[in-house]
């Protein structure tokens, strides 16, 4: 049996990353996209969670702040499908049977 996970669980990871790493420690948004070489906008969509986390940004992180790429990109992953599975009944698809 598999066991579900509550879709209330998915945390968008720029929100994550905002009020658990990138507040606590002081920093600026100017000055994280500074030390990450990315663009203020771009860190600022993704910690206002108006961008997802791409891999390249997980990386970054992972490079800064120790923490795990792949655990960052489960948590984007996990976030879509949250998103996704809330308007999961409007997906109008038909199961495919196996051929004989």
């Amino acid at each position: 049996m598999a066991i579900e996970i509550s879709p209330y669980f998915a945390v968008h990871p720029g929100r994550w990353l905002y009020e658990e790493i990138v507040e606590p420690s002081g920093l600026t948004v100017t000055a994280l996209a500074g030390h990450l070489s990315v663009s203020r906008q771009a860190i600022s969509a993704l910690l206002n969670g108006r961008a997802g986390l791409t891999a390249e940004m997980a990386i970054r992180f992972e490079k800064a702040f120790g923490l795990k790429a792949d655990t960052l990109c489960r948590m984007q992953t996990a976030y879509e499908l949250a998103e996704a599975r809330e308007h999961e009944a409007d997906i109008d698809v038909r199961r495919i049977g196996l051929a004989a």
